[in-house]
């Protein structure tokens, strides 16, 4: 039987990580990831969760450590914010192209300078491009369902690849939420134990792992690599739905939709902001607008086809993100979107917004302003991305 429970962000990412049962655990702090691996220690001292848990010296060491456990056929688990994903992305980089299912929370963080420990997720979405899932999530809830989930999309045959499940710092991490935990024996017959079919370390029959490795291989591996990221967009969509008729719970896969059907006008959101952007939909639907939002979930891999879907035929679109892609003067899911709408015959506005920076909050305001601009821009064609819309507390 599942219980329920008044839990913060970092408490639902470690009851999903001793659900899902990890053989090993590597810990270092770093703000406002610290809690998470406490509990987790905690969990060990209590005899709540049977791991290997190695407090190591550093992020570079912790990635390392799980890569190697992984390595020799154990699952893992660690996690992480900011500074600390910098000083482990040779590693991070390792792991991915080993092919290795490490499932990590990345307790979003902005990167410094100058220096802030706040929220926003510019720390994981600047390593997109690493090879490793990556899945943004709105609440607690889904926090502690998706590190379960991770497990079982990770060590899928057709995918074997490491997922970071990210969530805002501060927001999320620090802020508590009535969370239901599935127990144990639910959680053991949705995701059965690791079994590595592709590569196991074994004394009795040595092997170099990552040798020099010419072009002609390299080319062959990233392929691969990209083909399994393809993949991966079925089987996290597979999990979803098996997850949903297990626990009742439906996070959507790739992307949620809310309130699309018939709608002119499509705000985009990613991360915890998307609950302010419900209620401002809301509001512009009360007043007669046609207006929905579309929540992505799955940046890496990103679900080019399934936005595209959802977009087509609409007036305007409106991209809020909480990070910035220098050199282009948007946000990077900005980016992503109208990449994703590039073939289309028919231009429509995308307008890029950004907001929300260094923990800054993005209030029901900023999302009421943003879904107005579309509004007047409903119609109007687009050959050229517009100036970025930096929003405040009251809106532009």
């Amino acid at each position: 039987m599942s219980m329920v429970d008044v839990l913060n962000g970092n408490q639902a990412a470690a009851r999903g990580a001793a659900l899902s049962r990890p053989d090993v655990v590597a810990a270092y702090p770093i703000t406002p990831q610290t809690p998470l691996v406490e509990y987790l220690t905690q969990f060990a001292a209590n005899g709540e969760l049977e791991a290997f848990m190695s407090e190591v010296e550093s992020e570079h060491s912790a990635m390392s450590l799980v890569t190697g456990a992984s390595l020799a056929g154990s699952r893992t688990f660690t996690a992480t914010s900011s500074q600390g994903l910098a000083l482990m992305y040779e590693p991070y980089f390792r792991a991915s192209t080993l092919r290795l299912p490490v499932v990590m929370a990345i307790v979003n963080r902005e990167m410094i300078s100058p220096q802030t420990v706040w929220g926003g997720p510019q720390d994981s979405m600047t390593l997109r491009d690493a090879g490793w899932i990556q899945i943004y999530v709105e609440d607690n809830q889904e926090i502690l369902d998706m590190i379960i989930q991770a497990y079982k999309i990770g060590e899928d045959s057709r995918v074997l690849l490491p997922v970071n499940i990210c969530y805002d710092g501060f927001y999320l991490s620090h802020l508590t939420e009535r969370v239901e935990i599935p127990d144990q024996n639910s959680v053991d017959k949705f995701l059965p134990d690791y079994v590595p079919t592709h590569i196991k370390l074994d004394p009795k029959k040595p092997m170099a792992v990552d040798p020099l490795t010419t072009g002609d291989l390299l080319m062959e591996y990233r392929e691969k690599h990209m083909e399994a990221q393809q993949n991966a967009l079925k089987v996290i969509q597979e999990v979803n739905d098996d997850f949903a008729r297990v626990f009742g719970r439906n996070h959507h896969g790739l992307l949620e939709k809310y309130r699309c059907d018939d709608a002119d006008v499509i705000l985009i959101s990613l991360g915890s902001m998307t609950g302010a952007a419900r209620e401002a939909v809301d509001y512009h639907r009360d007043k007669g607008l046609a207006v929905g939002l579309l929540k992505i979930r799955s940046l890496r891999p990103f679900p080019h086809q399934e936005v595209s879907e959802v977009l087509t035929g609409r007036q305007a679109i409106g991209v809020v993100d909480r990070n910035v892609s220098f050199g282009w003067n948007t946000g990077i899911l900005y980016q992503e979107i109208r990449s994703a709408l590039y073939e289309k015959e028919k231009p429509v506005p995308i307008l890029p917004f950004i907001g929300g920076l260094g923990g800054e909050d993005l209030r029901i305001e900023a999302f009421i302003y943003c879904i107005e601009r579309l509004k007047e821009a409903r119609g109007s064609g687009q050959k050229n991305y517009p100036k970025t819309c930096w929003l405040n507390k009251k809106g532009g």
